[in-house]
């Protein structure tokens, strides 16, 4: 698995900055590769900003409604569900969701004929007749959340009034996915039983990982900072970081007066140079600068001013305010590929990669974890 960062291109251009990938597994158990790719290979979002309004509504509703088919389950909601529909099929992006929920074109994944496509290996027999998979030739998963149609016949409850519930359908198959997950009565509350739940739905550590890793995120993204006992300067940074929210990233894009256009290109040939925004350190730039503060352009450069807090100090140690830093090889600033600003609360600014948007993100969502730095 390959990095790319501002270490990279600096020799070529304005130092720019970049995400890394936090680990991108493909269901074994639907083998459906779904949404765009950035140059790390894992699928961009992160925050509720990247799920479509309707596929959200929907997440959200399936939480209001399991107690009544799970009563003992408790600690659903909604970025659990996120994050399953992130790996299995980016929320459906591309795809139509009508009002009613219907999603089309429908998403099928591979024929789990055993033949390898898609990483499948086993054989799973025709169920349904091609009633949800359409095809009597073998089974595939379908809708949002990638069920087998023999299980989609076991967990599946109607969402909103239809005779039949629909896995074609987001809010049918939110309502599905959360009553699977439940299953038991479990407390999703206790992060045990919380990977439990995500194993029950693939039996994958790689899987549960990767899920785990965008709950996270969106969990970051659902909550606001408390900034009740932050003041003076750093609430200045933090407010000015804050106020970028949605701005989309911008390779190479940023500065200490604000958003501009970016630079050409990533390794993958994405350019900055039509999207104005800001990448991770040019939104630092703006939001120091707000405070009085100058920080020089490249992320690894900025890890030299103030105060510097080693990793081995752990994320508790970071303070609202401070950079944080990560490296292709912690241990190592030079290699340094990434800086946000944190928050509290395990939260973070960041721009994080292109394609996404500026955005609150857990600490935990970048890989490399190299400390941080206190300026204030």
């Amino acid at each position: 698995m390959t990095k790319w960062g501002c270490v990279v291109v600096m020799l070529l251009f304005a130092a720019v900055c970049c995400a890394a990938p936090v680990g991108n597994a493909i269901s074994a158990y639907v083998a459906l590769k779904a949404g765009a790719q950035d140059d790390s290979g894992i699928a961009e979002g992160g925050g509720a900003a990247d799920i479509p309004a309707r596929m959200l509504a929907a997440y959200k509703k399936a939480v209001r409604q399991v107690g009544k088919h799970v009563p003992k389950c408790q600690g659903m909601r909604w970025p659990v569900l996120a994050g399953i529909a992130k790996v299995e099929s980016n929320h459906g992006v591309g795809r139509n969701t009508a009002a009613n929920g219907d999603i089309r074109p429908k998403i099928y994944g591979v024929l789990l004929n055993g033949s390898g496509a898609g990483g499948n290996t086993t054989v799973f027999p025709d169920t349904d007749g091609g009633k949800w998979d359409g095809t009597s030739q073998g089974e595939r998963a379908v809708g949002p959340f990638q069920f087998l149609p023999s299980t989609w016949e076991d967990v599946w409850k109607d969402a909103g009034g239809a005779t039949v519930a629909d896995p074609h359908n987001a809010g049918d198959a939110a309502l599905g996915a959360a009553i699977y997950l439940c299953a038991g009565g479990r407390d999703l509350t206790k992060r045990a039983q919380l990977e439990a739940a995500i194993l029950h739905y693939n039996q994958s550590g790689e899987y549960v990982a990767n899920v785990l890793g965008w709950i996270d995120q969106y969990t970051a993204a659902a909550e606001d900072p408390n900034l009740k006992d932050v003041s003076g300067k750093v609430r200045t940074v933090i407010e000015a970081a804050l106020s970028q929210q949605g701005v989309p990233y911008s390779w190479g894009g940023g500065n200490a007066t604000g958003a501009s256009y970016g630079i050409c290109c990533t390794r993958s040939g994405r350019s900055g140079t039509g999207i104005k925004g800001f990448d991770c350190s040019g939104l630092t730039q703006y939001a120091y600068a707000k405070a009085g503060i100058n920080l020089p352009r490249l992320a690894a450069d900025q890890a030299s001013i103030g105060q510097r807090i080693p990793a081995s100090l752990g994320t508790l140690a970071l303070k609202p305010g401070d950079l944080v830093f990560y490296a292709t090889a912690p241990g190592r600033d030079r290699t340094i590929y990434h800086v946000g600003i944190y928050v509290g609360s395990g939260q973070m600014v960041n721009a994080a990669r292109p394609g996404t948007v500026v955005r609150l993100d857990a600490v935990s969502a970048m890989s490399g974890f190299a400390g941080g730095a206190r300026l204030l």
